[in-house]
């Protein structure tokens, strides 16, 4: 996928209470993410293999919303929002390893794919997507969308991740573990955890250079 020309800048913060402040500020109604768990984050060295993945083999879709995400080298679990027909009716989709998902309910969801490399249900509602996501993957690594109307589109997700990547972080190897991130169509923030204890949390935004 082709990038636009991008600006890109970053910040460093010795306070969390700080760093999530000004993370909300930024991030004002834009969709977003936020790591289940604020102590160990999600490794997100490991998303840009899985988005190309998982669009190569045709689970995702470029205008899906993601609700939930756990990404890990070789495979991933997700809850996506997909409409049928255009604005038609929502459908919340769980993707995940076959050996990570336990059974859904039957009230809950109705299975649409249990082979070898994965297993899919289908939900009427988010909270039983979101909740069978937990129990499948205990949290572990993962980012949920939370305090925001809208859930991200994956074509922004990828294409600021991306972006992020795209050049070297001046101050070395870059952080990995996101606490929190928001995307827009016209750019994204992340605010990642300190690489080790007592370093400072960091923040970097990329966007349509003006």
């Amino acid at each position: 996928m082709t990038v636009p020309a991008t600006s890109r800048s970053a910040r460093s913060f010795g306070d969390r209470a700080e760093a999530l402040a000004q993370f909300f500020q930024r991030a004002g109604e834009a969709p977003r993410l936020v790591a289940y768990d604020d102590a160990i984050g999600c490794p997100l060295q490991h998303a840009l293999p899985v988005l190309e993945w998982t669009t190569t083999v045709g689970i995702v879709e470029d205008d899906d919303l993601i609700h939930a995400a756990r990404l890990e080298p070789d495979s991933a679990a997700a809850v996506l929002e997909r409409r049928r027909g255009g604005e038609g009716q929502r459908r919340f989709l769980y993707f995940g390893p076959r050996m990570d998902a336990p059974p859904a309910d039957p009230f809950e969801g109705k299975i649409l794919h249990d082979e070898p490399g994965v297993r899919a249900y289908e939900f009427a509602q988010r909270a039983h997507a979101v909740g069978h996501f937990l129990r499948a993957t205990e949290g572990a690594g993962a980012v949920l969308n939370l305090l925001s109307r809208r859930a991200p589109e994956l074509r922004y997700v990828r294409r600021w991740t991306q972006a992020l990547y795209a050049e070297p972080v001046a101050t070395g190897a870059p952080p990995t573990q996101l606490l929190a991130a928001w995307y827009a169509a016209t750019g994204a923030g992340f605010l990642f955890l300190p690489t080790q204890p007592g370093e400072p949390y960091t923040s970097f935004e990329v966007g349509h250079e003006s």
